[in-house]
């Protein structure tokens, strides 16, 4: 469901480790974008989707490229992280875990443990 759509000068500025400018109308939007997808057909110009969190108010708009602000969806979100995720490295930074304490799931309570405290920090 779109909530706004309009043409704007955007500008996406991103590298694999550091925090993406995201800029619509020299506005830095940054702070509220959970994730963006850009896309063009040979018939139209491209359309910027910004998936921003939940609760956010807006800005005013004015520019040159298609933009579509969304209500983000996490899922993903979630698939990005997971598909992230070395299975080995996992592996070895749940058994190495100091929490793990032969109950019954403590595998699963381990996992989902680890995993949460690399979404922490990612």
């Amino acid at each position: 469901m779109s909530v706004h759509q309009e043409t704007h000068r955007v500008r996406i500025a991103a590298a694999p480790g550091e925090g993406a400018v995201i800029e619509i109308d020299g506005h830095d939007v940054a702070s509220a974008v959970e994730a963006y997808r850009i896309t063009q057909t040979v018939d139209e110009g491209p359309e910027v989707t910004l998936y921003v969190q939940q609760g956010w108010r807006g800005m005013e708009f004015d520019g040159l490229a298609e933009v579509v602000v969304e209500p983000a969806d996490v899922r993903h979100v979630v698939i990005g992280f997971l598909d992230a995720i070395d299975w080995r490295r996992l592996d070895e930074a749940v058994l190495e875990r100091s929490d793990l304490d032969g109950a019954p799931g403590e595998l699963t309570r381990g996992v989902l443990a680890q995993l949460k405290e690399w979404a922490a920090v990612a």
